[in-house]
């Protein structure tokens, strides 16, 4: 009978050697579907970030095309002119350009009694103004246009003091 005990006890210990193998090897290969899976994820979010960062590009390359468009139709909208249908038409235009970079997200960069920042405007030239503070924006020579916090162009301006 001890015999018999002594197979048995040898049996039980190889299934339980058996188990702990199971049991590694399920822990190794979990760990590795963990790593994976927090792999894949990674690279989902960074495509995603590269693929917005892809359209904000392009869409300001675009965008960047139009607006010496914009430019002519402001031009356009100030010129001296006897015919109001024809200013009508321009005022016309040049708002549905506006409406359009609207629905884009293209903002125009605020610059007349603002505070000079060279990230968002390109001066010109700097004049003399008691009336304004240093580095104060007094003129804008021409609009500059940003989506989100991305310039698309730089606003040329003339800064007091």
């Amino acid at each position: 009978m001890s015999e018999e005990k002594e197979e048995i006890l040898e049996e039980k210990m190889e299934e339980i050697e058996d188990v702990a193998k199971l049991k590694t090897e399920l822990e190794e290969t979990t760990d590795r579907y963990k790593r994976i899976f927090a792999e894949f994820e990674n690279y989902k979010k960074r495509t995603a970030k590269e693929r917005e960062n892809l359209y904000g590009s392009l869409l300001a390359d675009i965008i960047r095309t139009f607006l010496p468009v914009m430019d002519n139709l402001e031009k356009a909208a100030i010129a001296p002119t006897t015919d109001e249908e024809y200013r009508k038409g321009v005022e016309l235009l040049m708002k549905q350009f506006a409406d359009v970079f609207t629905s884009l997200g293209v903002k125009t960069i605020e610059t007349v009694g603002k505070p000079f920042d060279p990230e968002l405007h390109e001066a010109v030239s700097m004049v003399q103004d008691e009336k304004l503070g240093e580095k104060i924006v007094k003129e804008e020579f021409r609009k500059g246009y940003q989506i989100g916090s991305k310039v698309i162009r730089h606003a040329m301006v003339i800064v007091a003091n």
